[in-house]
């Protein structure tokens, strides 16, 4: 059996787990809410593919939300966010989310420095309603080496498939590298908490990444009977055990 044919029976085998993981969760009326963070080409829209593949249509949804309106812009910084938490049975993914206020937009000046603190404040504390509301909030971090992303930025440009991939800001994603370093970095530092922690993902080597973070997800879903094999530690690790271990 070659590589490829360990990893598909290996993927299908995780998927079929976090079948009957999210069955378990839909007759528990279970809120399960994924947020997916990381730079730019790092995996995340790969990784959500392969978690939603087999989930129900019904009870999972996926937000990548647009850039706020203006009138978004004037709101409280989480409300828009707001209205797409899960209802019980449900499962809602985040590709992006509240955290483009502690990485994004920083970075790249589209917030004001106060905004920027005061987001690193109140992240916890609107983390905690959530989890106190019952809601699982599972954060992701996905880590990439600068070399990895510069050659998988230029995939996408040279892959016509991968057309819908390519984004303005692409370009300052290698320039401002060091900048989204130091974001990232204090977002994990601040915004790591026992009732909402980070879990990094090193995802150099895609499939392995997306198969550890099936384990990962299983793992945190804790459905009784779904068992789950530990992630790789090298692969998946808390962000407080991550000191020396970020691509820098």
């Amino acid at each position: 059996m070659s590589k490829t044919d360990d990893y598909q029976s290996e993927l299908e085998r995780l998927q079929l787990r976090l079948v009957e993981a999210q069955a378990w969760a839909i007759e528990q009326g279970k809120k399960i809410v994924i947020v997916f963070e990381g730079r730019d080409a790092a995996g995340k829209d790969g990784s959500i593919t392969r978690i939603t593949e087999y989930m129900s249509p019904r009870q999972t949804r996926v937000f990548a939300l647009p850039k706020p309106t203006e009138r978004e812009i004037s709101q409280w910084y989480f409300q828009r966010y707001v209205p797409h938490l899960p209802g019980a049975g449900e499962t809602v993914l985040f590709n992006r989310s509240w955290y483009n206020r502690a990485g994004v937009e920083p970075v790249m000046g589209f917030c004001t420095p106060d905004q920027y603190e005061r987001f690193l404040k109140d992240a916890p504390r609107f983390e905690r309603m959530l989890t106190d509301s019952g809601i699982l909030l599972i954060k992701l971090w996905f880590d990439i080496t600068r070399e990895e992303q510069a050659q998988r930025l230029a995939e996408r440009v040279s892959d016509p498939l991968k057309r819908f991939k390519i984004s303005p800001l692409d370009a300052d994603a290698q320039k401002r590298w060091d900048a989204y370093s130091v974001a990232r970095d204090r977002m994990l530092a601040e915004t790591h908490s026992p009732h909402a922690p980070w879990t990094v993902i090193a995802t150099d080597h895609k499939k392995a990444a997306r198969l550890n973070v099936l384990r990962h997800v299983l793992r945190r879903i804790g459905a009784p009977g779904v068992e789950s094999e530990k992630p790789d530690k090298d692969v998946v690790f808390a962000a407080d055990d991550a000191d020396g271990r970020l691509a820098p």
